[in-house]
Formats: C-alpha cells, sequence, structure tokens
C-alpha cells in the first residue's frame, strides 16, 4: 500500500512540474503571437509533393565515369539519365525518365546503379497527372527494417519473457520521447522540465514491467530520478557558466532557421538532451546495485543496514568505471569526424575545448557520467533506508 502511495506521489510531482513548466512557457502569449502562429502554421504545411518509391530498371546515359581532365573541378557536372518505374503510390506502375545532376566537387554525390530502389519527389497537377519528378534519395529503409527486426528477434530469443517485456518498454520509450516530448517543444514547452518528467515516466514503468514491482524497483526508480535530476542540474550550472547558446552543432542552426511562432529554448534543449542521453546509463547502473543489495538481503537477512549500504556502495564501484566509460566512448564515438577536422585543420587544444561546440560535448558527457556516479551512493543509501522502515514495520 505504500508503495502505491509512494509512486502516485513520485508522478503527481512531476505532473505539477511539468504544468508550472507549461504555465511558464505560454504565460507571455498574446493576440499578436497566435496570429504568427497560424501565418507560421501554413507556412510548415508539407510541400505540393508526395514521396514515391521507384525502381532504377535502366541508365540510358551515364557520364559519371568518363574522365574530363580539361573541366575545372568548380564546374565539373555530370548527369546521369535514369529509367524508373513507380512502385508505390497512385501511379504505380508508371515508368518514366528523369535526369539526375551530380556536381563532382561536392563531397556526398547521389550516384545511382541500375537496380536500385529509390525515393522521387512526385508533383501532380489538378488532374493528377505526373508534372515533375526529382531524386531524392537512395531507399535505406528495408535494410533498416531488417536490423531491427534482427534486434528484437536477438532480445526476445535471448530473454525470453523477459525480452518480450525489455522490446514493449522500448517501444514505450520510442512512444514517449517522438510523439510526446518533441511535439510539445515545438508547441513551446520548457525542455528542462518536459525531459525530466518524460524520464520520470519512462523509468517508472520500464522498471515496473521489468522486475515488477517491490522494494528493489522502487530503489532503483528514485536513484535513476536522483543520478538524471543531478546530471540536469550540473550540465545546467556548467551551460551557464560556460555561456553555451546550445547552437554548437549545424541540426540546432538549421533548427534556428525553420519559421515558429515561438522562439524555441536552445539551451533548453541542450540540457534536456543531456538528461535523456544519461538515462539510459544511469537506470542500467541502479537497478544492478538495487538487485544485488536485494540479493544480498535475501541471502544475509541479518545483515546490518550499515553493512547492505556498504555492499552496495561496492558493487556501484565495479560497474562506475565501465559504465563511465560507456557514456564517454558514446559520445567520443559521434564525434570522430568532429575530432578528425580538429587534427586536420593543426588547432591548439585550447581553440578545440573553447568552441561552443566542443564545450557542449564535453559537459554532455562529463554531465552524464557524474549523475552516473552519484546515483550509485544515491542508490545505495535509498536502498537502505528502505530496508531499514521495512524492519522497524515488522
Amino acid at each position: 500500500m505504500k508503495f502505491k502511495k509512494l509512486m502516485v506521489c513520485i508522478l503527481i510531482s512531476f505532473l505539477l512540474i511539468n504544468l508550472i513548466g507549461y504555465n511558464y512557457s505560454f504565460a507571455s502569449q498574446t493576440t499578436y503571437q497566435e496570429e504568427l502562429t497560424k501565418h507560421y502554421e501554413k507556412q510548415m504545411e508539407r510541400p505540393d509533393y508526395t514521396t514515391v518509391k521507384a525502381k532504377v530498371i535502366e541508365i540510358p546515359y551515364d557520364d559519371t565515369d568518363v574522365d574530363k581532365p580539361d573541366v575545372e573541378p568548380l564546374l565539373d557536372v555530370r548527369y546521369q539519365h535514369l529509367e524508373i518505374k513507380i512502385i508505390t503510390g497512385p501511379h504505380k506502375g508508371e515508368v518514366y525518365v528523369i535526369r539526375n545532376t551530380i556536381e563532382m566537387i561536392t563531397p556526398y554525390k547521389l550516384i545511382v546503379k541500375k537496380g536500385d530502389t529509390v525515393l522521387l519527389n512526385l508533383t501532380e497537377d489538378e488532374e493528377g497527372k505526373v508534372v515533375n519528378l526529382r531524386l531524392y534519395e537512395i531507399s535505406r529503409e528495408n535494410t533498416l527494417l531488417v536490423i531491427i527486426f534482427l534486434f528484437i528477434l536477438l532480445i526476445i530469443i535471448i530473454g525470453g519473457v523477459k525480452g518480450v517485456k525489455s522490446v514493449i518498454t522500448l517501444g514505450f520509450t520510442a512512444i514517449m520521447i517522438i510523439f510526446v516530448f518533441l511535439p510539445l517543444v515545438l508547441k513551446g514547452w520548457n525542455p528542462i522540465v518536459l525531459s525530466i518528467f518524460i524520464c520520470g515516466i519512462i523509468v517508472t514503468v520500464t522498471l515496473l514491467m521489468i522486475s515488477g514491482r517491490n522494494k528493489k524497483t522502487l530503489t532503483a526508480i528514485l536513484g535513476t530520478i536522483g543520478g538524471v535530476t543531478i546530471a540536469g542540474i550540473v550540465a545546467l550550472i556548467a551551460g551557464q557558466t560556460s555561456r553555451l547558446t546550445g547552437l554548437g552543432n549545424e541540426e540546432a542552426q538549421m533548427l534556428a532557421y525553420i519559421p515558429q511562432h515561438m522562439q524555441l529554448n536552445f539551451k533548453g534543449l541542450l540540457f534536456a538532451g543531456i538528461i535523456i542521453g544519461a538515462l539510459g546509463a544511469v537506470m542500467d547502473v541502479t537497478m544492478s546495485v538495487a538487485s544485488a543489495m536485494g540479493e544480498i538481503e535475501e541471502v544475509q537477512p541479518k545483515i546490518s543496514t550499515k553493512e547492505l549500504i556498504r555492499s552496495g556502495m561496492n558493487i556501484g564501484k565495479d560497474i562506475m568505471g565501465s559504465m563511465s566509460n560507456t557514456l564517454i566512448l558514446a559520445y567520443a564515438g559521434g564525434a570522430i569526424h568532429l575530432m578528425l577536422l580538429f587534427l586536420a585543420f593543426k588547432m591548439t587544444p585550447r581553440e578545440i575545448v573553447n568552441l561552443d561546440l566542443m564545450a557542449s560535448e564535453i559537459i554532455r558527457a562529463m554531465a552524464g557520467s557524474i549523475g552516473l556516479v552519484c546515483a550509485i551512493p544515491l542508490t545505495a543509501f535509498i536502498g537502505g533506508t528502505l530496508r531499514k522502515k521495512q524492519v522497524k514495520n515488522k
């Protein structure tokens, strides 16, 4: 009964915090802003084309392999004439010939081969006839679906019932991020408050489904929320002190040019990304510590609370090194191209670390690792405290 009350209190607390963030975000909205909303929403509507899949059945002309030594690199433009057959949509089965223009100086060249499946932007006239076809990209969705299916299959085969539960919780996490967090951020909600609220829901649902309703789960939930919150606070303080803008990478800068009726909180998005990014590793650590403490208590029910907390700390210390490396390596892996770019231009370490982009990545990695480290004693203390209360109740 107390477990239920505590879980309800946690969820209500996150809901109240989120509502405060929502009200704060929209407190200054005026009629003028509402008019801007309508104006920009109309601009943000999808264009008048549809995306269809097509098969390249023949290439009548292709000069991409022709050697042209007399042409200057800036003026070197090649062409492919592609005979394609549309395989999706209302124009399925129709055959067209389109031109693919390739500027050879650009690093990314979309050169297709016979038999490739491609995506096209198709424009129709008022009568529904095709008036324009433009090559958009190579179709990669089949490969992605296969690798996702393989991942899910392996989880179910190896994990059994718990594997099925893991897949369900993974789907729930994806839904919360894609269909709840992102749309609400675009509507102007506070991303930091929203990310903490979303993380609280994700960790609660995930751990309850995987481990059931027990003291171990409650310990891990509270430890994870505490660790993630600490990561967010550290990131917020470090970001404000170092005057990060949240616009260090190209994606954020592109987002800044999207017409919106209100300014997005780019600093908040940076810190929200740190909080969400640290969630998985922190949850893994807290669950491991809570599970181990539960097993120790079951084997040695007479162990003192102090000894139980010390055991939890020792277990956490063993996990801490590898999990910190996991976070650091994940961030480093995503920044390999960036680090190579710095080395190629022979930038000094001082120049590199003071860049907004690099400082953001360092703070992201350090804040997540600090949250992970702090989650260990927090989880051990919570596990010992809950056990002490349970002993008193008995």
